[in-house]
């Protein structure tokens, strides 16, 4: 005996429902979105605070304070054995302070793991005082270095970006396949400063930029540095006694005296800044509150 398929019943069709008062329908809320908004930075990049640091008997950095700015371009300027190195060496994690605190995008840095310092270092470029190129490699390979050995980049990637950063600092591709021995002291700073931004670096240290360097070619690598610092956006740290190339790239001067911060202003203040050691160091004045150590005979 057949059986009849039964019917299916359709749902009875929904009613509207009733406009919200005032007759304005609501637009849909949208849901949140799972995602957290990234933290601010902080506009202080590196925050020095109480800094000290002593070899012996004698103390070098005594109590330093410092604020860099996110950003902007920090020259500290001063005399030799002031503490410029020292303090930029325990930045950078060379030396360790025997007191202090040092910020880096608020996080303290004094006493981190090797890898917390490792991974932070690769946010900071460095241009050493006399380029410090290896001589055993041609000069891409120097400008890629980090990036093969640190960043574990491919060789023709890295290759690549040395040639496009030896570009930026005005050094064309012949020059890329040349050896540090080759070119002159000028074309072996502007390598170094391709080296520096390689990586596109958070941070750049500038370790007395301009020595050795003749007025013409110093000033040359002035306007470089200031050309890429603003390219990249980076921060920079600069340590120097040529007030020269203090004044070209500097939007803060800082001088440092006996191991302390004792005058820092915007760099065209310089020139006013109503202290008197300051006056005397940009004037290269011997006669001062500023008195050198020299044997008399």
């Amino acid at each position: 005996m057949d059986t009849e398929t039964p019917r299916k019943i359709p749902p009875p069709p929904r009613k509207p429902l009733p406009p919200p008062p005032g007759g304005v329908v609501q637009p849909a809320v949208p849901a949140a979105d799972p995602t957290p908004a990234p933290e601010p930075k902080s506009p202080i990049h590196i925050h020095l605070r109480d800094l000290h640091k002593s070899f012996g008997p004698k103390h070098v950095l005594n109590g330093l304070n410092l604020e860099v700015p996110r950003g902007e371009s920090v020259v500290i300027i001063g005399g030799s054995g002031t503490g410029k190195s020292v303090m930029l060496k325990c930045i950078l994690g060379i030396l360790v302070p025997d007191q202090g605190s040092i910020l880096v995008d608020d996080k303290e840095t004094v006493g981190q793991s090797a890898r917390a310092r490792e991974a932070m270092l690769r946010h900071f470029g460095m241009l050493f005082q006399g380029a410090a190129l290896f001589d055993s490699l041609s000069v891409w390979q120097n400008v890629a270095f980090g990036l093969i050995q640190g960043r574990k980049m491919r060789r023709d990637e890295a290759k690549d970006i040395a040639f496009t950063k030896l570009a930026q600092v005005g050094l064309g591709p012949e020059v890329g396949e040349l050896s540090p021995a080759e070119l002159s002291g000028g074309m072996q700073k502007r390598v170094g400063l391709a080296r520096a931004i390689a990586a596109d670096p958070d941070v750049i240290f500038f370790d007395e930029p301009t020595t050795g360097l003749d007025p013409i070619m110093a000033d040359v690598i002035n306007d470089l540095i200031v050309k890429c610092v603003k390219e990249i956006g980076a921060t920079a740290v600069s340590i120097t006694h040529d007030m020269a190339s203090a004044r070209k790239i500097a939007d803060k001067i800082a001088m440092i005296y006996k191991g302390e911060i004792i005058w820092e202003g915007p760099a065209d203040e310089v020139d006013n800044s109503g202290n008197d050691h300051v006056q005397q160091f940009i004037n290269g004045s011997a006669e001062g509150p500023i008195q050198m150590e020299v044997l008399k005979p």
